[in-house]
C-alpha cells in the first residue's frame, strides 16, 4: 500500500501537484495499483490524459484521479468521488508514480552465483541463480542480476541498474546509473569487423579484434534481444536517457545521443553517430559512416543511406496496398527509374 503522501512526493519529482494545498485532510488514504477509470476500485489510482476518457469519470470508484490541468473546467461536469491531483501532464504522473507498485528483488545472492573474488560488489545487491561475475567487475550499490547473467571481466555497473535474466555484459563494458536491461540482450559482443582476402577458392575474411567497449549512460532501457556490439577501436555509446525496445541492433563504433527512442526491429550499422532526441522507428535500417543531426524523426520501415543534416520527420518506403494497385505503382516506379 502507498499513502497519498508517497504519491504526491513521486510526482513532484517530475512536476508540481497544482491543488496540493487543498489536500491537507485526504493524506490517510492509501492506494494497492493502478487501474483504468472505468475499472478502478477505492484502492487504485487512474489518470485522465486524453479528452476521449472524459466520460468515464463520472462512474469512476478510483480513489485517487491524476488529471491534466486542460480538463480542470471539466470537473463540474464529471463529478468524481477520489481524490483528484490536478498536474500539468496526468500521462507523466502516471508513469512516475506506476514505478511505486511494480515487483522489487531483495537483496540477496544465491548461493550457486559464481563471483570472482576479485569482483567488487556493493551494498544491497541482489544476484540470481548461477549467474556469474567476472574477475575485477563492479557491482554498485542496489543493483539486481538476475538468473544466468554473465558480468564479464573488469565490467561495471552503476548503482540502482536492473539486469534481468540471461543478458550478458561483455568485458569492460561500462553501465551507468538506474539501467534497465531486459532478458538476452547482449552488450560488448563483438562487432562485425572482418578484412576480405581473396584466396584460391573463396574469399577469406580475416577478423578484425574489436578493441573497444560499449559505454552505456545513466536512466537507458534496453529490450530484449538487443545487441550492443562493442567497438572495434574507439567505444560504442549510448548516451543518458536513450531508450532501445527489442530485437534492435546496434553496430560497433555507433553513438547514439541523449534522449533517443528506437523501436523494435531497427537496425544502426557501424560507425554512424545519432543525435539527442531522436525518434527511430520500428524496422528502420540505418546505413553506417553517417551523422544524423538532433531531433530527426525516421518513420517505421525507412531506409536511410545518406546523411541527415536538418530536424525533421523523414520517411521512406510504400504503404500496404491492395496486391493488384501495388504491381500496377511497382512497375511505374520502375519505368520512371529507366528514363
Amino acid at each position: 500500500m502507498v499513502d497519498l503522501v508517497k504519491i504526491i512526493t513521486t510526482i513532484e519529482r517530475r512536476q508540481p501537484v497544482l491543488n496540493k494545498a487543498e489536500l491537507d485532510d485526504a493524506h490517510s488514504i492509501s492506494i494497492d495499483g493502478v487501474a483504468n477509470l472505468a475499472d478502478a476500485t477505492a484502492t487504485k489510482l487512474a489518470f485522465l490524459a486524453q479528452p476521449k476518457y472524459l466520460p468515464e469519470l463520472a462512474g469512476s470508484k478510483a480513489g485517487v484521479v491524476l488529471i491534466s490541468k486542460k480538463f480542470a473546467d471539466k470537473l463540474t461536469d464529471y463529478p468524481i468521488e477520489g481524490i483528484v491531483l490536478l498536474v500539468n501532464d496526468a500521462y507523466l504522473a502516471y508513469a512516475c508514480v506506476s514505478v511505486l507498485f511494480a515487483p522489487a528483488s531483495l537483496p540477496s545472492i544465491h548461493p550457486t552465483a559464481q563471483i570472482d573474488e576479485r569482483a567488487t560488489i556493493g551494498e544491497c545487491v541482489s544476484i540470481g541463480a548461477y549467474a556469474v561475475v567476472g574477475r575485477d567487475a563492479i557491482i554498485a550499490d542496489g543493483v539486481s542480476i538476475g538468473a544466468h547473467c554473465i558480468i564479464a571481466d573488469g565490467a561495471s555497473i552503476g548503482a540502482d541498474s536492473v539486469i534481468m535474466p540471461q543478458v550478458t555484459i561483455g568485458h569492460s563494458c561500462v553501465i551507468g546509473q538506474r539501467v534497465r536491461i531486459h532478458s538476452h540482450a547482449s552488450i560488448g559482443s563483438e562487432g562485425f569487423g572482418f578484412a576480405p582476402l581473396m584466396g584460391e577458392q573463396s574469399v577469406e575474411w580475416q577478423r578484425i579484434a574489436q578493441l573497444g567497449r560499449v559505454v552505456i549512460g545513466d536512466d537507458v532501457r534496453i529490450g530484449s534481444n538487443t545487441c550492443i556490439d562493442r567497438g572495434a577501436v574507439e567505444d560504442t555509446v549510448i548516451e543518458d536517457h536513450v531508450i532501445i525496445d527489442n530485437l534492435v541492433q546496434i553496430a560497433h563504433n555507433v553513438r547514439i545521443g541523449r534522449g533517443t527512442a528506437i523501436a523494435a526491429k531497427a537496425g544502426i550499422a557501424g560507425s554512424t553517430t545519432i543525435g539527442k532526441n531522436c525518434i527511430i522507428g520500428g524496422a528502420v535500417g540505418i546505413n553506417g559512416h553517417l551523422t544524423i543531426t538532433d531531433g530527426v524523426t525516421f518513420t517505421g520501415m525507412a531506409m536511410v543511406i545518406s546523411d541527415v543534416t536538418e530536424s525533421g520527420t523523414y520517411s521512406s518506403g510504400t504503404v500496404a496496398m491492395p496486391q493488384a494497385k501495388w504491381r500496377r505503382a511497382a512497375v511505374k516506379f520502375r519505368q520512371m527509374g529507366e528514363k
